[in-house]
């Protein structure tokens, strides 16, 4: 498979062409009750820092893709998710980094939101009014469009 190519399903990933190791990412796609997507800022000090992203991290090793979102949702957040089952599997090829992204959707959650690194958040609905966004993100965000039946252009980012 290509590098940089979306995988539709979970666990479908073949080993890229490239050496570089994977970095094994889990997602979360936070809906709210009205369809709303949540978006944070990447913090400072990291590759892409003030882009827009779905909130995630690495998976450390012996985590399920769901330990590690929910691991990661606290620490990031200060939210306790419900129930996370693994939706798409998709790869990007950063200059800083390969990554395997595990796209997962959540809908329950408890907890105030707190930006415990620094970041921004936002609601929102298609098309995004933040940018840029982080284009990992794109091939999800044309998937949520598909399943909505949203037509036109998912986000908007400068040229």
């Amino acid at each position: 498979m290509p590098v940089g190519m979306t995988v539709e399903g979970p666990g479908d990933a073949a080993a890229p062409e490239d050496s570089r190791k994977h970095t094994e990412v889990a997602v979360g796609i936070l809906i709210r009750g009205d369809g709303a997507l949540l978006l944070s800022t990447r913090p400072e000090g990291k590759p892409y820092a003030g882009y827009w992203e779905f909130p995630g991290g690495k998976i450390e090793a012996g985590e399920t893709v769901e330990q590690a979102l929910r691991r990661e949702l606290h620490e990031e957040l200060g939210i306790t998710i419900g129930a996370a089952a693994v939706w798409k599997v998709t790869e990007h090829d950063y200059p800083h980094a390969l990554v395997r992204l595990h796209w997962c959707k959540v809908h329950t959650w408890q907890g105030d939101f707190e930006m415990r690194e620094g970041q921004t958040m936002r609601w929102q609905q298609l098309p995004l009014d933040v940018s840029p966004v982080l284009p990992g993100a794109y091939p999800v965000l044309s998937w949520i469009a598909a399943e909505r039946g949203f037509e036109g252009p998912t986000h908007f980012d400068p040229v």
